[in-house]
């Protein structure tokens, strides 16, 4: 069995023998496995033990704490996310690296251009515009600004649809589970969760285009466009998802002089190069408090004009991409994912109850609520069924009527 364990450094693998062992064998496995000392370990199911910051923090995470329990008692199984925080410091092994030629192998000027990365500015993306449902695009904002107040990162997957002349329409934003500090974004995610968000999006048509996320009142002070983390986690995503036309957006709020504020998106693709490093590895992907946010690094020389240079100013991995609006087919207005408040069965009875004189096909006309929906309907069945009403906006049948009913009955 595999348990996926996530800590500061990210997300590792620890391999177990079964789900019946107790909290004590699974740390002996985390010390020989990731060499973290058994006395250095917290464990816990909840990912609010990645923001602890003190020991009094670390001890209200208890339900790991016996070392007798069993795995099994707590739910983990093959394939579980656990969440660890230790003290001190640990060296990370990194893959072997094969070393290319050998010692005084002749090289032609063709071979040396080949080793060369060079980095320039890209002016075209592959994607013609970006157009946000005015909806999506207003609740995802509204939460930032009126619940988070900018104060904390806060970032979402995009989907909608490309059109055949490059243009990306964005129809909802699909926020996983996270966690964001002032500087980063920690975006937890949830497997089995993502994969409903995706029946969904593929019932209505639809497929994940971008990702969306929000800088701090703080960065905006700074002298950057994207940070250096902001440009790591980024292209991430933009290879992960092998669409040209991904789209990456940011939301922030500017203050002017005169004390105003507006609420800017931006919309950028990560450029061809920027891709291309990230695949082969080149980022530095540890960053230090003394570095500069603007610059990124890479681990070996990449020429930049006519330097040679390990440190890129993030602007040049960054190609601007236009930005419309547009009314899409659903609505936003149901209670959204992994926010601060829980969705609950009350939403559902509430949200259907405050539009009774439309017809069903249109109360349920929103990704949100389809997504509390999924995890109590069959996601090979009925979701293709429901997303099909919803995506044709034919009538809902009568047994869905009624299987939907009785779920905001039982609030």
């Amino acid at each position: 069995m595999l348990i996926r364990i996530r800590s500061r450094d990210g997300l590792e693998r620890v391999t177990i023998d079964n789900a019946h062992i107790t909290v004590s064998h699974l740390k002996t496995l985390i010390q020989s496995q990731l060499q973290i000392p058994v006395q250095n370990q917290t464990l816990s199911t909840n990912q609010n033990l990645l923001l602890a910051k003190t020991p009094s923090d670390l001890q209200k995470f208890t339900d790991m704490s016996n070392p007798n329990t069993p795995l099994s008692s707590l739910n983990i199984s093959h394939g579980s996310i656990l969440f660890l925080s230790y003290e001190g410091e640990r060296s990370i092994k990194g893959p072997a690296v094969q070393p290319s030629g050998s010692f005084g192998r002749k090289m032609t000027m063709d071979d040396l251009i080949a080793k060369q990365k060079r980095v320039s500015r890209q002016e075209t993306p592959h994607c013609d515009s970006v157009s946000f449902d005015r909806d999506c695009a207003d609740a995802f904002q509204h939460y930032v600004n009126e619940t988070l107040a900018f104060a904390v990162k806060r970032g979402g997957f995009m989907y909608g649809t490309v059109s055949e002349d490059k243009k990306v329409e964005v129809d909802f934003i699909y926020e996983p589970p996270q966690q964001g500090t002032e500087d980063v974004l920690f975006v937890l995610r949830d497997t089995e969760e993502e994969k409903m968000v995706d029946a969904i999006a593929a019932g209505l048509g639809m497929k994940k285009v971008g990702f969306i996320f929000t800088q701090t009142i703080m960065q905006n002070k700074k002298d950057y466009t994207l940070s250096n983390r902001e440009v790591l986690q980024a292209v991430e995503y933009h290879a992960e998802s092998g669409m040209e036309e991904w789209v990456t957006a940011v939301v922030k709020l500017e203050v002017g002089e005169d004390g105003s504020a507006a609420i800017h998106f931006e919309a950028f693709q990560m450029s061809d190069m920027c891709v291309r490093l990230f695949k082969e590895g080149w980022f530095e992907s540890e960053i230090k408090e003394g570095d500069d946010p603007k610059l990124s690094k890479m681990k070996k020389d990449v020429v930049v004009g006519v330097k040679d240079i390990k440190e890129v100013d993030n602007d040049f991995f960054l190609v601007v991409v236009k930005i419309l609006d547009h009314q899409g087919p659903l609505s936003s207005t149901f209670p959204i994912e992994n926010r601060i408040t829980q969705v609950t069965m009350r939403a559902l009875k509430n949200h259907l109850d405050r539009a009774q004189s439309l017809p069903l096909v249109k109360r349920i006309s929103d990704f949100h609520l389809l997504l509390f929906l999924a995890r109590f309907l069959d996601l090979n069945s009925d979701i293709p069924a429901l997303t099909q009403c919803v995506q044709t906006q034919i009538p809902v049948p009568e047994g869905y009527k009624l299987l939907i009913n009785s779920l905001a009955d039982t609030a």
